[in-house]
């Protein structure tokens, strides 16, 4: 029942944000500018999507290699269902399935293989504001950005900057320190009853195995370095199709319009529905001056183009290992409980 609840909050919270989005909106213009828009650019962009899976499976293999061997094919195939299930599933459900598939198959520990996906969202922040820190400090976007928004954009990044650095300090006590942090969450045992307090400091300190990379140079040095590749995928993609929608918009203005999708799609819409639409709307036309009508068909498009390919062979792969949604739902479930227990 709770669920059932959960979802339809959910639903209405992405209806709301995507009504929002479409507020004042000239849906015949937008039609217009969706037929005139080049479709060999659109076509494009399937090369940049390409590009950003293969990226984040090689990076996440190499954050995962502390815990044990992983095969491409299988690290390849959880990935495609896991962003499936956050396009299709509400509560990002796919950052839960996808190291908890894995971790099933390849025999590891599932509250370790989590803490992969975690930090794969640290090094995401970090890799989002450096590329960020590009644009505005040296590819010249200090004289592209209106004056009155200079000063924002700047502070918005030095605190986000702070945090990441902040987190990436974490990551590292967590995984140079796992008996330690194991021993301090026992210390609930003072408030809680001693079985829920054991249970507690074991998920902590196998949570915090699964940080290791952050300890192992090598493997955290090649997952930064691939941090790059896929969050370029993602820019030439949105690139591609502003440039496919006639909006003058440089290339490493992606950057920092990519810095507003992230935001976008941490709502906890499937696929960041209504979010991700409102960043990327908010972006073009506060930041690089594109029609209003061709923003929102710009928005709608990219949503769909990055989301929409993955989600169909996400569904083959289902099919194939004999899942379902519901059932994804029910594993999300479970994967939630086998971490917490």
């Amino acid at each position: 029942m709770r669920n059932h609840v959960r979802t339809a909050l959910v639903i209405l919270l992405a209806i709301a944000l995507f009504a929002w989005f479409l507020r004042g909106v000239n849906l015949a213009e937008v039609g217009r500018e969706m037929q005139r828009a080049r479709m060999d650019l659109l076509a494009l962009s399937f090369v940049f999507l390409a590009v950003t899976y293969v990226a984040r499976v090689v990076r996440w293999r190499h954050l995962l290699d502390p815990l044990g061997p992983t095969r491409f094919r299988t690290a390849f195939r959880t990935t495609i269902i896991g962003f499936a299930a956050i396009g299709l599933l509400p509560a990002r459900a796919g950052d839960v399935l996808r190291p908890y598939l894995l971790a099933r198959q390849e025999g590891l520990n599932a509250a370790s293989t989590f803490a992969t996906v975690v930090m794969e969202r640290v090094i995401d922040l970090v890799t989002v504001l450096v590329l960020l820190a590009l644009y505005v400090l040296v590819l010249g976007g200090r004289e592209t950005l209106p004056p009155a928004l200079l000063a924002p954009v700047e502070t918005s990044a030095a605190v986000a900057a702070a945090v990441a650095l902040g987190l990436l300090g974490l990551t590292w006590t967590l995984a140079t320190h796992p008996e330690r942090v194991g021993r301090l969450v026992l210390k609930t045992e003072r408030v809680l009853p001693s079985r829920i307090a054991h249970g507690l400091s074991r998920l902590a300190r196998t949570f915090s195995q699964g940080f290791a990379a952050a300890r192992e140079a090598r493997a955290l040095a090649f997952a930064l370095v691939w941090s790059f590749p896929v969050w370029l995928g993602i820019a030439g993609q949105a690139w591609l199709v502003a440039r496919a929608f006639g909006i003058d918009m440089p290339f490493a203005g992606t950057f920092l319009l990519q810095s507003l999708l992230v935001i976008g799609v941490a709502m906890p819409t499937p696929g960041g529905i209504g979010g991700y639409h409102a960043m990327f709307r908010l972006g073009v036309t506060t930041f690089f001056g594109a029609p209003d009508d061709a923003a929102v068909g710009a928005a709608i498009v990219a949503h769909a183009l990055s989301f929409v390919p993955v989600a169909v062979l996400g569904v083959v792969f289902m099919l194939q290992d004999g899942l379902s949604l519901t059932g994804l739902q029910r594993l999300a479930g479970l994967a939630r409980q086998e971490e917490r227990a």
